[in-house]
This record gives structure tokens, sequence and C-alpha cells, in this order.
């Protein structure tokens, strides 16, 4: 790697371990989760955070938005949301002076450069399908008129997993334009009692700002300067592409718990993730054990499961753990305890 990189790269690692420094002042533990976050913000990706409530998601991403110095916009998603209640609305305005009417576009809450979608799946699929072409294309089109969205510009959503009475859920479509799912889990008891304590003394904590738009650019080049093997790439490729029950390219096992498989931009991300992992993980080369570490965020919720599944209790992250087991690591890369502590989930 050329000394100009190399010396981004240092400067990526150092700011990524302030930014966890920062958000440990408010967020205990949930180590694994500030990481995807991280990888998913500094990738350009969007992100699904499914979790119970309580357990401080909405203050991960307001803290995110702070420690990056990033303009903030949260969304309750309800059943009676509409979608100009997102995008904004175009009203019409006198010109007192002349008497002359024109339509003058107000802006809505999805013009900030992090929203939280929060519930994402409690509102029906016309407001759902609002934030399209938002995450996609990085703009809104209003009565013909393309706005565009302030730059970087990151959906953060969250999902209750245990109630779902009365929401919708997001389509496959809408679904395979989230870089992630990041499942938020309950805390260890140490942490549990940290988190108590913290809320006891009611102490106030101040953020600093670590990272500006500008260098969360620029890493984001650095990340795509990281060099990755072809072989790690191509073992990247394959397990995707054995989720894939159309093509006849997956096992017995795969075809018998799933309806649908990942696309490519399952790959895209996650050879890009994989990048992101090895950098904030301090290496300078991607190899195949970031690619096992980021497989299950990657994967999860772009694997449609059959009813066989169901009936034998197989959830989208043992699958993954399968999937692991099957597709074989490149020769010469040691054995990750990632990938021995997912093997022995599957069985």
């Amino acid at each position: 790697m050329p000394t100009t990189q190399l010396e981004d790269l240092r400067e990526l690692q150092s700011a990524a371990q302030e930014l966890r420094e920062e958000l440990a002042k408010v967020i205990v533990g949930q180590q694994n989760v500030i990481d995807q976050l991280l990888i998913s913000l500094l990738s350009g990706g969007h992100s699904l955070l499914v979790g119970v409530p309580g357990l401080a998601k909405t203050m991960l991403v307001k803290s995110l938005a702070e420690v990056l110095g990033l303009s903030y916009n949260r969304i309750q998603f309800t059943p009676d949301l509409m979608p100009a209640d997102i995008t904004g609305t175009e009203v019409i305005q006198e010109d007192r002076s002349t008497g002359q009417r024109d339509f003058r576009f107000i802006p809505g809450p999805v013009f900030t450069q992090i929203l939280l979608a929060d519930e994402i799946n409690r509102t029906p699929p016309k407001t759902q399908a609002a934030l399209l072409e938002a995450m996609q294309e990085d703009q809104v089109t209003a009565n013909g008129q393309r706005h565009v969205l302030p730059s970087p510009f990151f959906v953060l959503a969250t999902q209750n997993p245990i109630e779902q009475e009365g929401t919708y859920p997001l389509p496959e479509a809408q679904l395979d334009r989230f870089m992630m799912e990041i499942v938020v889990d309950y805390p260890n008891e140490e942490d549990e009692l940290e988190i108590v304590n913290r809320r006891t003394r009611k102490l106030h904590t101040s953020l600093k700002k670590v990272v500006d738009a500008d260098q969360l650019h620029r890493f984001r080049e650095t990340i795509d300067s990281i060099p990755m093997a072809e072989h790690d790439v191509r073992y990247a490729i394959s397990l995707v592409r054995s989720t894939r029950i159309h093509q006849g390219e997956q096992s017995n096992v795969m075809s018998q718990y799933l309806s649908w498989g990942a696309g490519p931009r399952a790959s895209e991300w996650l050879v890009l993730a994989t990048k992101a992992h090895a950098a904030i993980s301090g290496r300078e080369i991607a190899t195949a054990v970031d690619v096992q570490a980021m497989l299950a965020p990657i994967l999860r919720h772009r694997l449609v499961l059959n009813f066989n599944a169901e009936a034998d209790e197989m959830n989208e992250d043992l699958i993954i753990a399968k999937l692991l087991e099957i597709v074989p690591t490149p020769a010469n890369q040691p054995s990750s305890n990632f990938l021995k502590k997912m093997i022995a989930k599957s069985k």
C-alpha cells in the first residue's frame, strides 16, 4: 500500500477508535453493534437495527450523529404517516408586492444527513416507498422537480422483532437497499449493572465531534483502496451465490430451507464491508476472516426462508452458520474464532 494511502488508513483507524471511546460515554457495551454501524457509515450504506424496545437504539443513532458532526432527524413511523410527511410538500405562496402566486417546496425531515426511521414497519407500504428514491439516488422528486439531499445521507431504520401485529413488513426490494441488518441484543449482566448505575446517578455526558463530513468522504475512498486478494473476493461471492436456489449452485441444505437467496448487491456490499471491517480492526489487507465476520449482517435480511425452516426452527443466522460450514475457506487461510463459533452454532 502506498505511503499516502497508509497514512490515510492510520488516520481512519485512529478516528474509529476515538469514535468508539466517545460513544462508550453514553452506550454501554454493544461493541459489535457500534462497529457494524461504523462500517455501514464508512461504506456509505444504510442499515436496519433490529431489537426489542429499551436497548438504546435511538440514543445510539443520535449520539453517532453528534460525534460525526452530521445533521440528524428522527421520524416516528405510524400507520397514519403520509409520504409528504417524510419527503416534504409544496405549498402556494403569494408575493404580497405583485399578488403573484407560486408553488414553494417545503423540505421534509428526510433532508438531513442521518435519518432515524423509527419502527419503519409500522407504516403502510405507500409511505415506506417514499424512502426508496431517497435511499437509492440521494434525492426527492416533488411535482416533477428534483431536490438533492444533503451529503452524506444515511437512513438508519429500527424494527421491533417481537410485536408484529399491525405491522407492514418491508418488501424485498426495499430490504435489499439496506446494506446491513444489525441485531441489537440484550446487554450482559455487568453491562446492565453499569446502565442502571449510570441512570440512577443521572450523569450528564457531553460528546465531542470526532469526524466531519469531509473526512467521512475521504475515509470511504481509503476503504475502497484497501487490497483484497482475488481468492478472498471469490470466496465472498461464492458464499452469496450459494444462497441462490434457482441457479443450481446451492447445497441441499440451502434448497431445503430457502425460498429465495441474495442478489449481486449482497456481493458488492459484502466485499466493501469486508474491507471496512479490516480497516477498523487495524489491518491493512482484507481477508476471508473479515468476510466471515460480515456475512451475517449483510445476508440475514436478504434470505427468504420457507416453511421447512420454520418447522425445523431454523432462523437466518443458523442458516448462515451452515453456509460458512459448507463453503470451503480459501487455501492457506486460518480458521477464525468467528468461523468456529458460527459452525458450533449450526450444530
